[in-house]
């Protein structure tokens, strides 16, 4: 889903690893569930890729299998790259973790978040808030400079907590992440992640999102009121790039993991991998620099949502074991959910005691009111019509509150919908609209033709009085 992040809500782990056929078993018994047209996975124990599976296609009605090395768009699970890269500037002397980002890039220079440290941008306590990150989803631009664009436009905007006060989740770090790369690499974030990362460590299908269309990766498929619809086509967004552009498949992801796991020094020292996958700091308890942290199981792990596609990668490095899971369908509102079918996979791989996400009747009773308030709102119209003598009829203090005052109420959820629940998600209406379209339209439909329903029984009211009864 949109929100920022996703945890595993996984009970603890057990030490040994299932059984492959467990995992294809879980997958038949489940995927349909979920609505999702395809799926990879790879495991990795022992520090070898020990298995890895798919199942289903590509492209709904497009007939082409997912394989394990079909690249899936990775979302932000592409964190974890560019903290390394970072990682890799600050083991070759360019950065320095504690230094403030004004440093390596001028525009923030005397700006609000000039101060800001790069520690503080790979752990999520920059101040920058959910919503501000999510915004930049929906300000899609085009050509090579998109990404220096997009951080130029964040010189003036003001963090919405004091650096390294809290942890809060958000895009807007890793967009200046990325921009701090280029600036200090000398290559575009791009070049750099291909000919740094994915390159050495032999991430052969994987690339990096680039703002053109690619046939080969899996096409991502949103939810549609109990289905699954695919999207247009499978343009990558280069301004988005550092924050979740990491184009990948399951099979290179499961050989990126062995590398992070495997205590050498090769494209970052054993040393520097084992910082990113540390508590940051006081601030930053469950979240080093590019991975989530899970101390009491002693499990790294990331998720991803991108429009249309899932993603989550765990691992568990003291025991050298990780599981990679990419499905492109994108979960709906308590139904079509991914989640369970992820994290299935996920514990059987790993070992974990898992049982489930539960009925979610709670999500789909939200959403099937959220479907039906918009018939209600017309139903109630109508009625407003055929009952308008009635309704014309009132008077006095009593009849005018009972004309006005759904009006008032209306307006209220008009504002609810629009300003506060984007607020709670964390995330803008537009955006919304990207990963979940049924849901932004019943959002839209309900606080639109509730309103509606308030002023058309007004023209009702105040309008045709000299109408017989």
């Amino acid at each position: 889903m949109f929100l920022a992040v996703l945890t595993l809500g996984l009970s603890p782990w057990l030490q040994a690893t299932a059984p492959t056929g467990s995992i294809d078993q879980f997958i038949g018994s489940e995927a349909a569930a979920s609505g999702v047209p395809g799926l990879a996975y790879a495991v990795v124990a022992d520090g070898e890729i020990t298995s890895a599976g798919a199942h289903g296609v590509l492209k709904i009605d497009g007939g082409k299998q997912v394989t394990p090395d079909t690249p899936f768009l990775a979302g932000s699970i592409t964190k974890s790259f560019t903290a390394l890269a970072v990682m890799q500037l600050v083991e070759a002397g360019e950065v320095d973790l504690d230094t403030e980002v004004s440093r390596y890039l001028d525009g923030f220079s005397g700006r609000p978040a000039g101060p800001i440290t790069i520690r503080q941008l790979l752990s999520h306590t920059s101040g920058f808030s959910t919503l501000q990150g999510n915004s930049s989803h929906t300000d899609a631009t085009t050509g090579k400079d998109e990404l220096a664009r997009r951080v130029e436009a964040l010189e003036d905007v003001r963090p919405a907590h004091k650096p390294g006060e809290r942890w809060e989740y958000s895009n807007t770090n890793y967009l200046m992440l990325g921009r701090l790369i280029e600036v200090v690499g000398g290559q575009e974030y791009q070049d750099y992640v291909a000919t740094n990362i994915l390159e050495p460590v032999g991430m052969e299908d994987s690339f990096v999102a680039d703002g053109k269309v690619h046939e080969s990766m899996a096409t991502g498929h949103t939810p549609w009121f109990g289905t699954k619809r695919p999207l247009a086509d499978n343009v990558t967004s280069r301004g988005m790039a550092p924050a979740g552009g990491v184009v990948a498949s399951a099979a290179d992801l499961a050989r990126y993991m062995q590398m992070m796991m495997n205590g050498e020094d090769d494209v970052l020292s054993a040393e520097g991998k084992a910082l990113m996958m540390r508590p940051a700091g006081s601030a930053s308890p469950f979240y080093g620099l590019g991975w989530s942290l899970d101390p009491d199981r002693g499990s790294v792990w990331h998720s991803g949502s991108t429009p249309g596609v899932e993603t989550l990668a765990t691992m568990v490095p003291a025991e050298k074991k990780g599981v990679v899971v990419l499905v492109n369908g994108g979960s709906g509102v308590g139904f079509g959910e991914t989640t369970q079918l992820r994290n299935g996979i996920t514990a059987r791989a790993m070992g974990f005691d898992y049982s489930g996400e539960g009925s979610r009747w709670t999500q789909k009773a939200l959403f099937i009111g959220l479907v039906l308030l918009p018939i209600i709102y017309l139903l109630s119209m109508a009625w407003a019509w055929f009952h308008r003598h009635e309704i014309r009829a009132k008077s006095g203090v009593a009849g005018r509150f009972s004309l006005w005052f759904p009006l008032l109420t209306t307006l209220v959820a008009a504002w609810v919908i629009g300003w506060m629940v984007p607020s709670l998600l964390g995330s803008p209406l537009g955006n919304i609209r990207l990963f979940q379209p049924d849901l932004g339209l019943a959002l839209i439909a309900t606080a639109a033709s509730g309103v509606l329903w308030a002023v058309f029984r007004l023209g009702v009211a105040y309008t045709g009085k000299s109408d017989p009864a």
